[in-house]
């Protein structure tokens, strides 16, 4: 599973920065404020690679795609790319605990191989 949400993050990280750039062109936002909010942001999905198979890991990483829709306020276009990410946030998170499961059954079936019966 980690790798799959760490690869969705990443992916996530390159997005807000060039949401960045389009919300800077806004003469409503200031350029600080822009760069405030996108920096914590990337900063979270560079952070959640790590923490994303500990206790609440992924519901940090669902709150992060929660903003990532909701940030569609400033810039339209992350209504739709926040749509996209958290889809393949949920994504990640199904099918990486399926491989989780299965890759703990194969190590499961060689250690049960390897050992000799008692018999």
């Amino acid at each position: 599973m980690r790798t799959l949400c760490s690869s969705t993050l990443i992916g996530e990280f390159f997005v807000i920065g060039f949401a960045g750039l389009v919300a800077m062109k806004d003469p409503g936002l200031s350029m600080s404020t822009v760069w405030t909010v996108s920096g914590i942001a990337m900063f979270l999905c560079l952070a959640l690679c790590g923490v994303v198979t500990r206790p609440g890991g992924v519901a940090l990483g669902w709150a992060l795609q929660i903003a990532l829709v909701a940030s569609g306020v400033f810039v339209p276009t992350m209504f739709f790319m926040g749509a996209v990410f958290a889809a393949l946030w949920w994504a990640s998170v199904h099918y990486g605990r399926k491989i989780d499961e299965a890759k703990a059954r194969f190590a499961d079936q060689a250690d049960a191989s390897t050992t000799p019966d008692a018999a």
